[in-house]
């Protein structure tokens, strides 16, 4: 009998881990998809049945205290560390997309999407107008 319960929640940890990976949420590396280089941490969450990501941590100390100078609106001279980049994306299958992503190095928000490439991998594409004209980086999972 014992046996059987252990043997039970064991099972059940294993399936809920697994499905955890199968998400796009949690913390991602972000990599830079003209430099190659790891930029920054951003946690990808859920709120009111829509996916957003912020930036919780910088990789290279010396840009840490960096501002949104570019961006506009509430996030006109933000600190880029803690800002949410990700706004309002909605699962359309495999794929989140119907809201936006902003670069805050150039200050310029665009449509997105993201979908799981990989189980530690997530596809991200940011555009204007259609998917065809923008650019893609694959985020990797900080475990």
């Amino acid at each position: 009998m014992k046996k059987s319960i252990v043997f039970s929640l064991v099972v059940f940890f294993l399936v809920i881990s697994n499905m955890q990976s199968q998400s796009v949420l949690g913390k991602w590396k972000t990599i830079d998809d003209e430099t190659g280089q790891a930029k920054s941490i951003v946690e990808i969450y859920e709120k009111s049945g829509k996916i957003y990501g912020k930036i919780i941590d910088i990789i290279n100390p010396q840009k840490r205290k960096d501002l949104c100078t570019k961006c506009s609106g509430e996030d006109k001279n933000a600190p880029i560390l803690g800002l949410v980049i990700i706004k309002g994306l909605v699962k359309d299958g495999d794929e989140y997309n119907g809201g936006k992503i902003l670069d805050p190095l150039k200050g310029e928000e665009y449509k997105c999407f993201i979908t799981l490439d990989e189980k530690d991998k997530l596809k991200v594409r940011g555009f204007i107008g259609f998917s065809l004209f923008g650019r893609t980086q694959y985020w990797y999972r900080v475990k």
